[in-house]
């Protein structure tokens, strides 16, 4: 079995959510279970949730899935997605060759040599 960490810490309505190691059929269970606490199990109104791939070695098209199932459940709900991804990391890629980056409205946005997919789900600005 892979081994997969979820870290997750909140502030001021927003959820920070790093993914480190790998995800695949034998482990997605448990990190979107994780994934699905950090978000829903906040005593605070929670207006975005980043999700930081920079740590992430590997991830397999279950884990994709993960994350367009998070997308649409935030979507649901009003809460903005941001995803971190290093530039020619295999996260990077998988966003962009997925199709998750236009998945919502996005704004790209470099920064420390890191890309910001930042989803921006209706009625927020």
């Amino acid at each position: 079995m892979t081994i997969a960490t979820v870290e997750a810490s909140a502030d001021h309505g927003a959820v920070c959510i790093r993914l480190c190691g790998e995800i695949d059929l034998g482990n997605v269970s448990t990190v979107e279970e994780q994934i699905y606490a950090a978000v829903s199990g906040r005593p605070i109104v929670v207006l975005v949730v980043s999700v930081d791939l920079t740590n992430l070695t590997y991830i397999d098209s279950v884990g994709t899935r993960l994350l367009f199932d998070l997308a649409s459940h935030l979507r649901r709900l009003r809460i903005a997605l941001k995803l971190i991804a290093p530039f020619e990391s295999p996260a990077r890629r998988l966003i962009q060759f997925s199709g998750l980056d236009f998945l919502h409205a996005n704004r790209r946005c470099r920064k420390r040599r890191h890309w910001y997919y930042h989803s921006y789900t209706a009625g927020l600005k």
